[in-house]
């Protein structure tokens, strides 16, 4: 295995996780909420006094990379695929967060910072099925 150095972001990478770390934090000091994304954007159309929060969290998924890319600071990614599987691994993965009950954010930042078994579960599982995903796309496809 060797590093694709062209593609090494540890700082950029380093400053993304650290500004989740806080946002979950402060959500938490401030509301007693847990942040985890697909809890907000399922909710998004219940409008309800949390209705402005999940608003933010939609609006900022989809400005931040806008803003990235006008600036030409963003990363354009390279897909192998068509919009057929993008809406197909789109839905899997909101099963999967239905079945998880939460997603990558909600159990593995905000779980696991909480010492919660079901969250190391579910992260371990989303981290072992990730990465037999990439061995068999990359080794057996």
């Amino acid at each position: 295995m060797s590093i694709d150095w062209q593609n090494f972001t540890p700082w950029a990478s380093l400053a993304g996780g650290l500004m989740i770390g806080v946002a979950a934090g402060l959500l938490a000091l401030r509301s007693g909420r847990i942040l985890g994304v697909s809890g907000y954007v399922s909710g998004f159309f219940e409008f309800d006094d949390e209705w402005t929060a999940r608003l933010a969290l939609v609006a900022g998924l989809v400005l931040a990379p806008l803003l990235l890319g006008a600036v030409g600071a963003g990363a354009v990614p390279d897909l192998d695929a068509g919009w057929a599987t993008v809406i197909a691994g789109g839905l899997l993965v909101g099963f999967g967060t239905r079945l998880a009950s939460g997603c990558t954010s909600g159990h593995g930042v905000c779980g696991l910072s909480r010492l919660s078994l079901r969250s190391a579960v579910a992260t371990g599982v989303f981290m072992a099925v990730a990465m037999a995903t990439v061995f068999i796309i990359r080794h057996l496809a």
